[in-house]
């Protein structure tokens, strides 16, 4: 089993995880995050990272259609930044796995550095058929769709799905979407327009860690 598919099942646990989000006891206690999630804080415009206590259910995008749920998560550090520490290091550490076709996706497109979601396909019925083309996110008034698909999970090609089973991908979209405002998935027709409110609770949530953080390092 490669390294990617070792994350890929990290990732899936900690989707399915509820108490992903509740913090440890050293971190109810103020303990400071392990060295490697303090250097990751490298821009002022970002809060530091491993902190957080949402998870991943908290920021998803959940579009329902008949026969199986998709998820989708905008993995852009300002985003996962406030999730449980176990799962911020599992989605960064699963983009980067894959910076290089990332990278060369850049490349192909002049440098435009893309948007990467992380989306997922789970099977609410037996045998469900998917298009993972028809992922749509409309921002600022205007329709993009993914200009590249990674699959992440074996069987992803074959875009169809058991019950119970997950099928994952990261996905490309232009620069040009804006996660800082509200956005629209659409997936096959069905729409959810719910990020506006998801970033309201992104928003607190960075409140937050930034408490957090200021309490210790007074108390270091």
């Amino acid at each position: 089993m490669n390294s990617t598919m070792l994350r890929l099942m990290l990732v899936s646990c900690l989707v399915g995880c509820a108490s992903a989000g509740a913090p440890t006891d050293d971190q109810a206690a103020g303990a400071p995050p392990s060295a490697n999630a303090t250097q990751d804080s490298l821009s002022v415009n970002l809060i530091p990272a491993g902190y957080g206590s949402l998870r991943q259910d908290d920021i998803a995008i959940r579009v329902q259609l008949p026969g199986y749920m998709v998820k989708a998560i905008p993995l852009d550090e300002s985003v996962i930044r406030v999730l449980s520490p176990d799962s911020y290091r599992a989605l960064r550490d699963l983009l980067q796995s894959e910076r290089t076709r990332i990278d060369a996706w850049a490349s192909r497109s002049g440098g435009r550095q893309p948007v990467v979601f992380y989306v997922s396909f789970f099977g609410l019925e037996p045998d469900a058929r998917f298009s993972p083309e028809e992922v749509v996110i409309r921002s600022s008034g205007r329709d993009y769709r993914p200009g590249e698909i990674i699959p992440l999970s074996s069987g992803f090609g074959e875009q169809r799905l058991r019950q119970r089973e997950t099928q994952t991908a990261l996905y490309l979209f232009d620069e040009q979407v804006n996660i800082a405002q509200p956005l629209t998935v659409t997936v096959e027709g069905v729409e959810n327009n719910t990020w506006g409110g998801t970033l309201r609770t992104i928003e607190r949530e960075r409140s937050l860690v930034r408490s957090r953080a200021g309490r210790t390092g007074a108390d270091q």
